[in-house]
């Protein structure tokens, strides 16, 4: 019965379009019945008004007022409350006047439109009009599949059909204007049946090119340009439906005429002239969708035949910058011809349409290869969106779009670069003289150009807006630019290498951003002049942290990094620009981040001198920067980026030591194993670390130096009872102490164990009890451990794991513990502190423990004698100083006897 979907479909669309409009016809009725009542009734007020006095008539309602009715202001009452009436009227006028408007209510607000309404008054015009095109496509295929008539015929016919539908549609427009009917802005007939016109005359159109060959592919073109620019003309009073049409059939037609020998100055010419109308067209309405449609289907127009080769760079090119100019002129607000800007705000649309046009110029230039046109094309449309922005701050936008594409370029030149070709000492044969010079002296001139323009409007722009954001954008750029380029240029020229003439020119940049933020700092308080001030201050850093990159080599960098931070630290004081002392704490951060990269700093060329090494230069200047940063800033307060520059000093400071250490120590090899020396080493220096932040951190109060103690505190602790006391003891594993009384086992716990006694001192009274003890038991741990080492290295050698141990050594134990408890309890004595004689009592109960436990099983003859001996003497002894001396009863006064 049906012999495709389509004639079924076609069939349901015209049954439910002749119900809808049973609908639309039973709705018009009561509207009409509605219109009629209403006009009775202004005619019987007429009447009432005649007959009560010569009133004038009251000018006549519109028809639409029942619709949308308007609520009038009353007049104005004198002092006795009443309302004055006119001068002219009769009181009985003026009576029946007041009685019958307080008689009438106002008239309901119009309700909502319900279901059948919507269907009625808007779903059946959208259907209908899909109908009407729908149908003169099926009167076209079934002429063709029938054979009725020729082609010549099917053509007339189609555009026949095409002009009804569009004479019906301005008949119908215009019957509604005169009639007064305001039309649905959302179903409008006429635009519908103007818009099945437009796509009927377009499908003739196409059909008579593509289908039957009457036409070649210019006049095709050209028609079918025409049709899409009449349906833009006609949306200007038919809406915004037909003109989505337009836009639409416009740029589609290059795609549906193709072809062998494409005409791309044609097809720019005519997307040209699209461009235009529809940005007209949208400056008249207001339509900012349409103006970001037609952007965003121009820029899509840009992307073909890009890589075609050099001859489509000049067509490309004439493309976005015909493009640019449009926008500029109708689409920026507040610039020629474009909508009136509100305030000194940055407009979405405006920038981005100068943005878009912008990235299509840097796609020309990236895929031609950095070719001269294009260059010269991106160059004047990057200077044309400097000069727009400066005269309409609603386009301010596209200068941040613009830095950043200028950035994409030439960094996309410095990588393309062969560093072979610039080091040639003529051309190569075949290739012609130079073959990269040309492009290095336009690049050269470009990049010149851009940094001058960038950098100059970045500075002259501040204090022109009242809007913070503008001036902060063009100094953003200004000194992103400027900085970007300079490397971009370092990289493709000097290949990373050391260049003193671009050194010299980074200095004279941060010579220029230094002017720039001293003149900014003298100027009046402006919106947005102090983010300003900040970044010129930034760039003036970032520009000496670059030449001394340019100019020094290895770990130099670094240490220049470590400098600009102190240099920051420095300039924030001076000039209290809070952005300033962020950047001071960004510096640090890479600084470390440099580090965790590679320790060594410089590799493998660290050097084989103890102490002046590069470690010394690559993280003692970082931690006397930080330092003397960390000093600098704290004048100002106390904040997050202080801390962070303090907590990077004392980093800096740990691993300094620490690597030093293990250079010195292991003769420069930074991959030996660990060993007690250094692990010794370590502890002392953590320790002494520690107890100098505990001092410090009682004059600064920083959060930081507190916690920088307890971390170093607890790294000491770890470190003497995890690797001196169990993986590097000379007991248990093998170690070469060295001499009899000076060798490493003073250095191991002799004097960790000095250092832990002076930290517990220094945070008694300051910190928890329980750490101050702590600290005292691990001094009195160690000292053990060097006393007892010390009699085992007289015993057995260098070696203490060699030999067996005698009951001499077990009696020279027992004596020398006994005798340390004696000489704790003296001190503590002499001193009066009662830490020292319970450490004293620790001390005697292990030689109590041990003589019952190992002496009185381990030793025979003379030796368990005197080691019993010499301990009970030595506990009567304490016993007997503890009652005279320390807790001595006096007898209680003599009472005297009364007298009688």
């Amino acid at each position: 019965m049906f012999d495709s979907p389509l004639d079924l479909l076609a069939l349901v669309i015209a049954i439910a379009a002749l119900i809808f409009a049973r609908k639309s016809s039973e709705q018009t009725a009561q509207l009409r019945a509605r219109l009629d009542r209403l006009e009775a009734a202004r005619r019987s007020e007429a009447d009432l008004s005649d007959a009560a006095g010569p009133i004038a008539a009251p000018p006549p309602l519109p028809i639409e007022t029942h619709l949308a009715p308007e609520m009038t202001a009353p007049s104005t009452p004198d002092q006795s409350g009443s309302t004055p009436a006119a001068p002219d009227a009769p009181p009985v006028a003026a009576a029946a006047d007041t009685t019958e408007a307080a008689a009438a209510p106002p008239l309901p607000p119009p309700a909502a439109p319900g279901f059948e309404e919507r269907i009625g008054t808007r779903w059946v015009v959208w259907i209908g009009g899909l109908t009407l095109a729908l149908g003169g496509f099926f009167l076209v295929r079934y002429s063709i599949e029938a054979g009725l008539i020729g082609p010549e015929v099917r053509v007339a016919l189609g555009a026949l059909f095409a002009a009804s539908l569009l004479v019906v549609g301005e008949w119908t427009r215009r019957r509604e204007s005169i009639a007064q009917i305001a039309a649905l802005p959302i179903a409008n007939i006429p635009a519908m049946l103007t818009a099945a016109g437009t796509a009927v005359a377009f499908a003739t159109v196409y059909a008579a090119y593509a289908l039957y060959e009457f036409l070649p592919p210019p006049a095709a073109f050209m028609l079918l340009g025409l049709v899409a620019l009449g349906t833009l003309a006609a949306s200007l009073l038919h809406g915004p439906a037909l003109a989505g049409l337009g836009i639409a059939a416009a740029f589609v037609t290059p795609v549906l005429v193709s072809s062998n020998e494409p005409n791309y100055w044609a097809l720019y010419i005519y997307l040209t002239v699209v461009t235009g109308a529809a940005f007209t067209l949208a400056r008249v309405r207001l339509w900012r969708w349409l103006a970001i449609t037609t952007i965003v289907l121009a820029f899509l127009w840009t992307l073909p035949c890009l890589d075609c080769g050099l001859s489509m760079v000049a067509p490309h090119a004439f493309h976005v910058l015909a493009g640019f100019v449009l926008a500029a002129m109708i689409v920026v607000c507040g610039f020629l011809f474009g909508p009136d800007a509100a305030d000194d705000g940055i407009e979405p649309v405006s920038s981005a349409a100068l943005s878009a046009y912008l990235l299509g110029a840097m796609l020309i230039v990236l895929a031609s290869v950095h070719d001269d046109i294009a260059l010269i094309a991106f160059t004047v449309l990057v200077a044309a969106s400097l000069v727009v922005s400066w005269r309409a701050p609603a386009a301010t936008g596209s200068v941040g779009a613009a830095a950043a594409m200028v950035f994409a370029v030439f960094v996309e030149w410095a990588m393309r670069a062969n560093p072979d070709m610039l080091v040639l000492p003529g051309p190569l044969p075949g290739i012609g003289p130079s073959p990269t010079g040309e492009s290095e002296a336009s690049h050269l001139i470009a990049a010149g150009v851009f940094a001058a323009g960038f950098g100059g409007a970045g500075f002259l722009a501040q204090g022109r807006s009242h809007n913070p954001v503008v001036p902060v954008v063009w100094s953003a750029a200004g000194v992103f630019t400027p900085l970007a380029l300079l490397v971009a240029l370092y990289a493709r020229i000097a290949h990373l290498d050391r260049s003193i003439p671009f050194a010299i020119l980074a200095v004279l940049l941060a010579a220029a951003f230094a002017a720039a933020t001293e003149a900014l700092t003298r100027r009046e308080d402006r919106p947005g002049v102090a983010i300003a001030v900040a970044l010129f201050a930034t760039g003036t850093l970032a520009a000496l942290a670059l030449a001394l990159t340019f100019a020094l080599e290895k770990g130099w960098l670094t240490i220049a990094l470590a400098l600009t931070s102190l240099g920051t630290a420095w300039i924030s004081e001076r000039r209290p620009i809070p952005f300033l002392r962020t950047l001071a704490a960004l510096l640090a951060g890479i600084v470390a981040a440099r580090i965790g990269y590679d320790p060594r700093i410089v590799g493998n060329d660290v050097g084989t001198t103890p102490i002046f090494n590069w470690l010394l230069w690559g993280y003692g200047v970082p931690a006397a920067s930080f330092w003397g940063a960390s000093y600098l800033m704290r004048r100002r307060g106390d904040d997050a980026p202080l801390r962070a520059v303090e907590a990077a000093a004392i980093l800096f400071t740990v691993l300094l030591a620490a690597l030093e250490i293990r250079h010195s120590v292991n003769g420069g090899d930074m991959l030996a194993v660990p060993s007690l020396a250094e692990a010794g080493l370590d502890v002392c220096v953590w320790l002494a670390m520690a107890i100098g932040l505990e001092r410090l951190r009682l004059r600064s109060g920083s959060l930081v130096h507190d916690i920088g103690a307890v971390v170093l505190t607890v790294l000491a602790g770890l470190g003497a009872v995890g690797v001196l006391l169990v993986l590097e003891n000379p007991m248990l594993s093998y170690v070469e102490v060295g001499g009899s009384v000076i060798n490493l086992l003073v250095l191991a716990y002799a004097f960790p164990a000095v250092l832990m006694l002076l930290l517990s001192y220094a945070v008694a009274g300051r910190r928890s009890v329980l750490n101050a003890n702590s600290l005292a038991a691990g001094a009195l741990v160690l000292a053990l451990s060097y006393v007892t080492l010390e009699i085992r290295r007289l015993y057995h050698g260098p070696v203490l794991t060699e030999g067996p141990t005698t009951g001499a050594e077990q009696y020279t134990y027992s004596i020398a513990w006994l005798a340390s408890g004696v000489i704790l309890l003296g001190v503590g004595v002499l001193v009066q502190s009662q830490r020292a004689r319970l450490a004293s009592a620790v001390v005697i109960a292990l030689t109590i423990l041990k003589a019952f436990v190992v002496d009185m099983s381990t030793l025979e003859g003379v030796y368990r004698a005197l080691s019993f001996i010499c301990l009970g003497l030595v506990l009567v002894a304490i016993g007997w100083l503890y009652q005279k001396i320390l807790f001595r009863r006096r007898p209680p006064p003599a009472t005297a006897t009364p007298t009688p």
